[in-house]
């Protein structure tokens, strides 16, 4: 089963997480055959970290909730608040098979938090500059929930055009670059 986790950072939380980087890389380490996505979000300014995103293959959803709250930051109270949901992949490879790379143009999550309404279940056309997309799911992976993607874009406007704005309650735009250890 595939998971989207999304830790926020709690304000001021930037001393505690550049204390804790070698617990959660060694952390993360345990689960390098499972991860398909992984790296931090960034403010506006593209240097001020807001939070780390986590995509992940796990056998079920108590599985996931272990990864997401067991994490050393979480635990050490460096994030606000956790965003854990089923996903699927439908890029069916992970981040590190993006033929992209991990240095080249700017790169964004975008996460679309839905209304009653399913959208987006079906890959754009144009999907050179995806790195990760899928549904977000219920936890019996039922219901769509929204839609999370990792690309690359000129923009954070550019980015945002990946989502139907009529089709979500609310969409998030954050500076993303590929994480794993420097």
């Amino acid at each position: 089963m595939e998971f989207f986790c999304y830790h926020r950072d709690r304000p001021g939380s930037l001393p505690l997480r550049e204390k804790l980087v070698e617990e959660h890389w060694s952390y993360m380490d345990r689960f390098e055959a499972e991860l398909i996505a992984r790296g931090p979000t960034f403010a506006d300014d593209g240097e001020t970290p807001t939070g780390s995103v986590h995509i992940v293959d796990l056998p079920d959803p108590a599985a996931a909730r272990a990864f997401a709250f067991d994490e050393p930051n979480y635990q050490a109270g460096a994030y606000r608040d956790v965003l854990l949901r089923r996903w699927r992949n439908m890029l069916g490879r992970t981040m590190w098979d993006f033929p992209g790379g991990p240095t080249e143009g700017q790169r964004y999550m975008v996460l679309g938090l839905g209304v009653a309404e399913i959208a987006d279940l079906v890959l754009p056309p144009e999907r050179d500059e995806l790195v990760a997309y899928g549904p977000l799911l219920s936890d019996d992976g039922d219901s769509w929930l929204g839609t999370a993607v990792l690309l690359g874009a000129p923009d954070r406007g550019t980015a945002r055009e990946i989502l139907d704005a009529d089709r979500y309650a609310e969409i998030e735009v954050h500076d993303w670059e590929f994480g794993g250890r420097r």
